[in-house]
Formats: structure tokens, C-alpha cells, sequence
């Protein structure tokens, strides 16, 4: 999750009260049913390296978390949870849970310290990691980059140097042919979210906003060499880039990326947190860092898989990342993560019953985490108080049991009606959202 996706959000919502809505190319009343989804269904949780491991070597993120956090800008990242350590018992916690997909991100900063120079103990780390992940039933899905990378490849100017191809390409191979053959089932995303990982870095300095179609070129190179890395260490492999859907403007900021490596995807990532609905204008709040003060709407996740459904006839869909963030554990409007949880599975099952091809979805996150600058927005099934406790005990929310039920149940129960209110003319798409909104009274699939 990123404040910057939230803020972004705050200005899709701005948009929406100026009446300012391109319409999607996904229509919700003229989709055509999606082929049969798979016959096993990725129950994932999700974390990313630099966010949760601690211990965190140079990098372009650990320079400005390091210049940023003495003048009381943001918190110190210190050893987040320390995930790097203690992971054996978080790949338990959500084993227990039943969840059958690990979402982690591996640290290229880590594995290449210096140019060319791969840290062998690094790497084998990683290897304990996966193999326990693998070991626990579950398939690791490994991100390359989610917006880390080497300090001396910020010295070179990041994503946007000819180094930065090269380099990332020789990464791409080593860590897919390590973690990624013939009859390891691994899932990989080349970039997390590459729109939102360009506002990181004009965000902390690093380039300026009319460097966009450069950059924007240059990962759009990179996806390319990860997703060629990857089918040649495991021509089964599936490889996509993630997307944050962003109502009023995903059909617009699809050109930007996704369309241009359409034919280098496997399956479309979606990250999902926040709607925008003429009853639901309360994102507004994340322009002002108010994160938990935006009321969650779980059936705008219907609306994303609707959208990218049409905008991507026949991939499959898989749910990267979704969840809800607290105020250090609070939330003024009372929603339990339980029941956004269970709204949220409702919503898949709708989805998958009206034969859009769903094939995952992965909670952000499994535990508590350093969200780019501040420990206060906790995402967490479990939660942890980084800064007030020196143990980083694990508490279970209220989401643990209710993940836990409905991947037992492939759902929620049959009598099940969502606990949170529906939007009124969602922003994902006008005027279909306001004559043919999502319907909580159709059919649901299993999701198994």
C-alpha cells in the first residue's frame, strides 16, 4: 500500500464532485463472460521487503527514510518488524490461516550490494524464505522491485539510466532461474504498481515529473526483460506488473503502462483499497493523510475486476493486493477488518459467479508495516506496535478468524449479506455504475 495510491485516490474523488469523469472502456452491463476460472484459487496474504524486513541495506528509500526521519518528517524505519529475522513464524501464522499463496517482495538492494557483485548470504536467505514458504504448502509470488533499488543505482540516476535495464535484467535472470524453475510454481510481479512507484520517486527527490515518459519507457523495457527472464528459467511460469485501480481514471492511466506491455502479461494485478460514489466522497480525507478516515466500499472491487476484465479480454484476474487501514489500530467509523474481509469475499464470489476469470487475492497484509514514511496506517492481520514495542508482539485483528473461515469455506455463508453500506453512482464507471450498479442479491461462486 502507498500514501501516495491514497492521495491519488483523494484527487479522483476531487474529480468526481467537479463532474469530471472520463468513462472506462469496461462497461458494467456489456461484459462477456470471462473463460472458466481456475480450478485453484490463490488465497494469498502480502508483504514487500523493505517495508517489513528491517535490517535494510543502502537504497534509494533507506537514504530518504535516513535524511528524513531525524527532522520528524517520518518515522525511522528502523527494523520494521523484522520479518528478515523472524519469518519462519509469520510463514506459519499465515499457513494456520489456511492461505495457500506468500506474496513477499526479495530485496535487490540485498542480493546485488554493489555492481555486479551478487552477496551470496543474501541470497540464501532468500532461499530459506522460499523454502519454508514451499515448504508450508504455499506458492512464494515474488515481486523484483516494489520501488527499492541499490543506492549506487540511484547514484547512476535510478530508472532512468540505461544502467538501470541492464542491471535489473542480469537481476531478473539470476533470481528467476534461482526461485523460478522448471516445476517451481512461483508467480512473479516484474513491478509493483509502476505509476504510483514514479510519484515515490519525484516524491523523495529523485527525478521530476516531466521525467515521467522516460521512466515510464524504461519499465516498461525492464517488464519486458523480467517477464522473458522468468519464461526462460519456467516457460509455465506467469508473470504480470500490478496496477492500482483508481475510479474516474484507470481507463486513462492503463495507456500509460499496462496496454503497452499488454502482450507481456499473464494475468492482470489489481490493487484495490478505495472507491469514490456520490454517497462515498469520504476519500477526500487521504489528501490530508487521514487514511483510515476513508470509509472502505469492498464492492468497488467488483467494479475493478469488471473494468479490467474488458480492458484485458482473457486474462486472467488476480487480486494482488487489498485491504484496510487503521489509525494505529483505530478507526473512527468503527469498521471491523473482519467484516471488510467478509464484504470483500462476497464481492469475489459475485464476481466469479457472473464468470469473470478471478484466480486470487492476496490481503495487504499479513502483519503490520512501514507504509513509506509512517507506522500509523496498519493494514495488518496482525498488528504489530513497531515504535511502542521492542518485542514487535503480534496481535491477531479481528480479520484472522474471518480470513481464516472463508478460505476454509471457499466464501462467506450463503445467508451472507454485506455489512457495509453500497455506493451510489460509483466513479468506476459513468453512467453504467448508476444504471447497472454491482447486484448483492446474484448468484455467488465458490472460490476454490
Amino acid at each position: 500500500m502507498s500514501n501516495l495510491r491514497a492521495r491519488l485516490m483523494a484527487a479522483a474523488a476531487l474529480l468526481f464532485t467537479l463532474f469530471l469523469l472520463p468513462t472506462s472502456p469496461a462497461a458494467a452491463g456489456g461484459f462477456a463472460a470471462a473463460p472458466t476460472a481456475s480450478p485453484t484459487f490463490h488465497w494469498g496474504v502480502a508483504t514487500s521487503g523493505f517495508q517489513v524486513e528491517g535490517h535494510n541495506p543502502d537504497s534509494n528509500w533507506k537514504r530518504y527514510v535516513d535524511a528524513t526521519a531525524p527532522t520528524g518528517k517520518n518515522d525511522p524505519v528502523n527494523d520494521a518488524v523484522n520479518f528478515w529475522e523472524r519469518y519462519p513464524e509469520d510463514i506459519q501464522r499465515a499457513a494456520d490461516m489456511g492461505v495457500n499463496t506468500f506474496r513477499i517482495s526479495v530485496e535487490w538492494a540485498r542480493i546485488e550490494p554493489t555492481p555486479d557483485q551478487y552477496d551470496e548470504a543474501a541470497l540464501a536467505h532468500y532461499d530459506d524464505i522460499i523454502n519454508s514458504i514451499r515448504a508450508h504448502g504455499m506458492t512464494p509470488m515474488i515481486t523484483m522491485v516494489h520501488y527499492v533499488y541499490p543506492g549506487w543505482l540511484a547514484d547512476r540516476g535510478g530508472f532512468l539510466s540505461e544502467d538501470a535495464i541492464e542491471h535489473f535484467g542480469r537481476f531478473a535472470d539470476l533470481i528467476t532461474q534461482r526461485w523460478g524453475g522448471p516445476g517451481q510454481d512461483t508467480l512473479w510481479v516484474t513491478f509493483n504498481e509502476p505509476l504510483v512507484f514514479f510519484g515515490h520517486e519525484v516524491e523523495i527527490g529523485l527525478i521530476n515529473v516531466a521525467d515521467m515518459p522516460r521512466f515510464l519507457d524504461n519499465i516498461a523495457r525492464a517488464h519486458r526483460l523480467g517477464y522473458e527472464a522468468a519464461h526462460r528459467a519456467n516457460p509455465a511460469t506467469m508473470v504480470t506488473t500490478n496496477e492500482a485501480f483508481l475510479p474516474a481514471v484507470t481507463g486513462i492511466t492503463d495507456t500509460m503502462l499496462l496496454n503497452r506491455v499488454a502482450d507481456a502479461l499473464d494475468y492482470v494485478g489489481i490493487d484495490y483499497y478505495y472507491g469514490v460514489a456520490a454517497n462515498n466522497l469520504t476519500t477526500i480525507n487521504a489528501a490530508f493523510g487521514k487514511f483510515a478516515a476513508v470509509r472502505p466500499q469492498p464492492e468497488g472491487i467488483y467494479e475493478a475486476i469488471q473494468h479490467f476484465a474488458g480492458a484485458f479480454p482473457g486474462k486472467p484476474i488476480y487480486i494482488v493486493e487489498n485491504g484496510m487501514p487503521t489509525d494505529n489500530g483505530v478507526r473512527t467509523d468503527g469498521v471491523e477488518r473482519g467484516d471488510f474481509i467478509k464484504d470483500t469475499v462476497f464481492w469475489l464470489q459475485r464476481a466469479r459467479a457472473d464468470g469473470y476469470n478471478v484466480i486470487g487475492y492476496n490481503h495487504w497484509s499479513l502483519v503490520d508495516n512501514y507504509e513509506w514514511g509512517k507506522y500509523a496506517p496498519r493494514f495488518g492481520l496482525y498488528t504489530v506496535d513497531v515504535l511502542s514495542d521492542p518485542q514487535l508482539t503480534r496481535r491477531p485483528s479481528s480479520g484472522v478468524d474471518a480470513y481464516r473461515q472463508a478460505i476454509a469455506d471457499g466464501g462467506v455463508p450463503a445467508d451472507y449479506h454485506p455489512v457495509l453500506p453500497l455506493a451510489q453512482c460509483s466513479a468506476s464507471t459513468i453512467p453504467d455504475s448508476c444504471l447497472n450498479p454491482p447486484n448483492p442479491t446474484g448468484p455467488r461462486a465458490l472460490l476454490r
